[in-house]
C-alpha cells in the first residue's frame, strides 16, 4: 500500500495532539513509514528533569523497531509553532541509524508549511557503523 504525504502529515498532526509538554509547551508529532507502508507515529513527551525528555522522531522510531522494523524510508516532524521543525542531534543520530541518506524527510510546522529533504541534507556527515569497522 503506498502511503502519500498527505496522509502522513495527517498521522502527524494527529499525534501532535497528544505530546505531553508541560513545561515547554513546544509541542511535535512524527510520523513515519516503513518498507512495508507500515505508519509508525509518535510525539515530544517531557520530564521535569528535561534530560528524560524524548522527542516526536525519536518515539516513532522507537515504536517502530519494537514492531520489528529497521528501516525508515520517510518522516514527518511537525510542531505547534510557526517555525519549521528542526530535529535536535539526538533525533538525527537516531534516524541514522534506520534511514539511508536519500530517504525523504519532511520538516513541517502548525501553518501546514513544510519543506523536503534527503536524510542526508540534514545530517550530512553522520556516523555510522561504518565508522566502526
Amino acid at each position: 500500500m503506498e502511503i502519500n504525504e498527505k496522509q502522513l502529515f495527517e498521522v502527524a498532526q494527529e499525534a501532535m495532539k497528544n505530546a505531553y509538554a508541560p513545561y515547554s509547551h513546544y509541542t511535535v508529532g512524527a510520523a513515519i513509514v516503513c518498507d512495508d507502508g507500515q505508519i509508525y507515529s509518535g510525539v515530544n513527551i517531557e520530564n521535569a528533569s528535561y534530560g528524560l525528555t524524548n522527542c516526536a522522531e525519536r518515539t516513532a522510531i522507537f515504536k517502530a523497531v519494537s514492531e520489528g522494523h529497521q528501516h525508515v524510508s520517510r518522516i514527518v516532524i511537525i510542531n505547534g509553532t510557526k517555525e519549521l521543525s528542526k530535529p535536535c542531534g539526538a533525533c538525527r543520530q537516531v534516524m541514522s541509524e534506520f534511514m539511508g541518506p536519500e530517504d525523504i524527510v519532511y520538516l513541517a510546522n502548525c501553518q501546514n508549511d513544510f519543506k523536503e529533504f534527503t536524510f542526508k541534507e540534514i545530517l550530512p556527515l553522520a556516523f555510522s557503523d561504518k565508522d566502526m569497522d
